[in-house]
């Protein structure tokens, strides 16, 4: 191998593992009413934390969230799924890329209710709230705990 073919061949290196890094992207679907101007800020946070994200604006979540077994006492305003996990209400992008490392036993990750200064509801207000892990039994723990400000 000749000096020049060497080095062409490592400059190759940091562009094929973009282009791994890149292929390896997940796309999170997102299922939301088209009147609900928070999951739309959840859908830009997503986005700015590496992910694709295809919405689909639905008249009703209730659906998808039977579909995808997210027990009611979890339910929120939008619903998502990602490489099988179902993710429900305002899960900070942080908890998904975790989800997603760690591949826990579970069907998903939820935050309830909508509270504030959660990703897709900032403002000058901020609650105490925790990502649930939930499993298809309806078992749930705490995944991540975020104190209020």
């Amino acid at each position: 191998m000749t000096r020049k073919t060497f080095v062409k061949a490592l400059a190759a290196v940091p562009t094929a593992m973009v282009f791994r890094l890149l292929a390896a992207t997940p796309t999170i679907q997102v299922f939301k009413t088209s009147t609900c101007g928070c999951c739309g800020n959840w859908v830009k946070h997503l986005q700015a934390n590496g992910f694709e994200v295809a919405v689909k604006d639905v008249l009703d979540t209730g659906e998808y969230r039977r579909k995808y077994g997210v027990p009611e006492k979890l339910l929120s305003c939008h619903t998502g799924v990602v490489e099988g996990y179902a993710l429900e209400g305002h899960v900070p992008a942080a908890e998904i890329h975790r989800l997603l490392q760690e591949r826990p036993r579970a069907k998903g990750l939820a935050v309830p209710g909508m509270p504030m200064g959660s990703p897709g509801m900032e403002g000058s207000v901020s609650q105490a709230y925790s990502v649930i892990l939930f499993d298809g039994e309806g078992r749930t723990s705490v995944f991540k705990s975020y104190p209020g400000k």
